[in-house]
């Protein structure tokens, strides 16, 4: 089957945008909003940012190849080249990239699985496209391009015609899901958990959890939702969902169920997984309980798409983890690290804890970057961290950040944490040095803190060091 072609005179039908410049017959290779990535004869969607207005690049992107660009009412005039290239103007062009995201996703006909959730949104998105793929077409959106211009970006993809997409919605406020919803038309949700992540946002995480539940609007009586039974405030929150639901977990009864769970440490883990349509025993090396949960989430949305449990099992055992989500990298000496570091919140902190904690090792080390975007709980936050950094059995810590940084340090000590293996360090570069002269052969070290204070970097000082 053809692909949809992004044709200029239905681009701009779509967008409620007007056509200024250049041929109508035009077709566009894809779509843009960043010159340094744009590629020939794609379309240039002028976005205008905190800090910049993409209709001031406007000029350059046609400069540079691109076939067309769209750009406010009344700026068409500023960048028009000639007939050679198309010059669209809207009213807002945010709103008109979502409308042609939108227009691709319901031309396409694709089935769409939609993920939120406060941790795990991109292990469960990519488990479950892994999954899908072994039965269908699957796109799914790239990266973390999964917010109100990512996620209408990532439907332009659809124009490939896939059997079945599968995307991550994000937030950081209230009526941010709603839209995306609005945007992508979602077949099937999924609701992983509620969790503190941006809880400087909305002061709770009960308020949290109510945002996150603006995944459960526009469903019709045949829309699925795959939710985690595990998580009390999701229990609670969808008994008025319109469609049907199946339910997964570990702790609790659900319909995608894990029992007789071993935890393999860095191996990975292994359970017992009971379902509607029988058992399988199932095998995966990503670490840790909550990838457990996320394989579950993923194996619920196989099932729904017909799915053979053999082909999940064999599918799950295979698996391997997203770059810095959980990657276990064995250097020279018997030194393992386990890279979290593209992201974390206290939810995932203590998660990724527990793992250190079932790791065999002969010390355990970690290093935990600042927690941002936590508002006023931050240091009660970073001091619960701290306790459980205790609880783990952490023989050193690297602490990484500011003041909510230090309060993490205090609580480890407090907790039972040696104060001569607890070390606070003002950034990444500092704490990497330091951590390539501590490591010994057989130790296990935890990376993870949020992107702003690139954690990342400790990684690759290991790898550069030590690998």
């Amino acid at each position: 089957m053809a692909d949809i072609p992004l044709a200029a005179a239905w681009v701009a039908e779509v967008m409620a945008g007007t056509i200024v410049a250049g041929e109508r017959a035009t077709e566009f290779a894809g779509v843009s909003i960043d010159t340094r990535t744009l590629a020939r004869d794609e379309l240039f969607v002028a976005i205008r940012g905190e800090r910049f207005d993409g209709t001031d690049f406007a000029g350059a992107a046609v400069d540079a190849g691109a076939a067309g660009v769209v750009v406010p009412r009344g700026r068409g005039r500023d960048v028009a080249h000639g007939a050679t290239a198309i010059v669209i103007e809207v009213d807002d062009t945010i709103t008109a990239l979502q409308h042609l995201g939108n227009a691709v996703r319901r031309a396409s006909g694709a089935k769409v699985v939609a993920i939120t959730g406060s941790a795990g949104k991109t292990t469960t998105k990519e488990v479950s496209a892994e999954l899908l793929a072994t039965e269908y077409r699957v796109v799914r959106n790239r990266g973390n391009l999964n917010n109100h211009i990512g996620l209408p970006l990532s439907l332009v993809d659809l124009r490939q015609r896939p059997e079945i997409a599968v995307v991550e919605l994000g937030m950081n406020h209230a009526g941010e899901i709603a839209t995306l919803v609005r945007i992508a038309e979602p077949d099937v949700r999924v609701w992983t958990n509620v969790g503190e992540a941006h809880v400087g946002f909305f002061g709770s995480v009960d308020a949290i959890a109510d945002a996150k539940a603006e995944i459960l609007e526009r469903a019709s009586s045949t829309t699925l939702l795959v939710a985690n039974a595990d998580d009390e405030r999701i229990v609670g929150r969808i008994g008025s969902f319109a469609g049907r639901i199946v339910t997964f977990g570990i702790d609790h009864d659900a319909d995608v169920r894990a029992a007789s769970v071993v935890d393999r440490g860095i191996e990975g883990m292994s359970a017992r997984v009971t379902t509607p349509r029988g058992a399988v025993e199932l095998t995966s090396s990503l670490v840790g309980r909550g990838n457990l949960a996320n394989v579950l989430a993923a194996t619920a949305v196989a099932l729904e798409f017909d799915v053979p449990l053999p082909a999940i099992a064999e599918k799950a055992a295979s698996l391997r983890p997203a770059s810095r989500r959980g990657e276990v990298i064995r250097l020279r000496n018997g030194v393992v690290v386990i890279d979290d570091s593209y992201n974390a919140n206290p939810t995932a902190t203590k998660r990724a804890l527990d793992v250190l904690a079932a790791a065999a090792a002969n010390r355990r080390i970690a290093v935990l970057g600042e927690m941002l975007e936590l508002g006023d709980r931050s240091f009660d936050l970073h001091a619960d961290v701290g306790r459980a950094a205790a609880r783990a059995g952490v023989d050193a810590l690297f602490a990484i950040g500011g003041a909510p940084t230090a309060a993490l340090a205090a609580a480890a000590v407090a907790a039972g944490i040696d104060k001569t293996g607890v070390r606070v360090f003002g950034d990444s570069d500092e704490a990497g040095a330091a951590l390539v002269k501590f490591v010994e052969p057989g130790d296990v070290v935890l990376v993870k803190g949020s992107r702003g204070v690139k954690t990342d970097r400790v990684v690759d000082q290991l790898r550069a060091e030590r690998g």
